[in-house]
């Protein structure tokens, strides 16, 4: 239900002016430019970001990165990026380095929304993992989008949630309303 509210809200934003539309559902997570889709249909397609079944998080997540992608990635599948599920100690923290930003702004997004964040480190290797390293590079990435502004797209959709969802919490911008990750 959450993420169906999300899909509407996002969809009302973005769906005429970005051509986008956001999809739950999928297997997988997958960002899919209407470039791609129209190769496999004959009428012209909205690009589509799919999240994971009805997972409020991942809609969110998801939303993130297409939030973050500039023009050229969002002609591209999955935004010509790869994801490689099993990953070492130095993969993880590259990993990490690349999925700071979209989890801080999923986290600005869940605040805007009135729903809990979960860090997602994504790996079940925990030997790999530096699950207080992470926590301190998305808690850096939330301050600094906080204090410097977010991105065009992702000020609109925060400023929807906040608005339009049952719990959303017009306080999203403030730092004061953010506090420390847990470790």
């Amino acid at each position: 239900m959450l993420a169906a509210r999300i899909s509407e809200i996002f969809d009302q934003q973005f769906q005429v002016p970005s051509q986008t539309v956001l999809v739950g559902g999928g297997e997988e997570p997958v960002y899919l430019p209407a470039t791609y889709l129209s190769l496999t249909s004959q009428s012209a397609a909205l690009s589509q970001i799919v999240f994971r079944a009805d997972y409020a998080a991942s809609a969110l997540h998801e939303v993130a990165h297409w939030c973050l992608a500039g023009a050229d990635r969002r002609l591209l599948l999955d935004y010509g990026y790869w994801y490689d599920a099993e990953r070492d100690a130095q993969q993880q923290a590259r990993f990490e380095q690349v999925e700071g930003r979209p989890q801080a702004l999923e986290r600005i997004f869940s605040q805007a929304a009135g729903l809990p964040f979960k860090v997602s480190c994504d790996n079940f290797d925990d030997q790999a993992l530096d699950k207080m390293r992470f926590c301190s590079c998305i808690q850096t990435h939330t301050q600094a989008f906080l204090s410097r502004g977010l991105p065009r797209r992702a000020r609109r959709f925060a400023v929807a949630l906040a608005a339009h969802m049952p719990q959303g919490r017009a306080d999203f911008a403030t730092l004061a309303s953010y506090g420390q990750l847990p470790d």
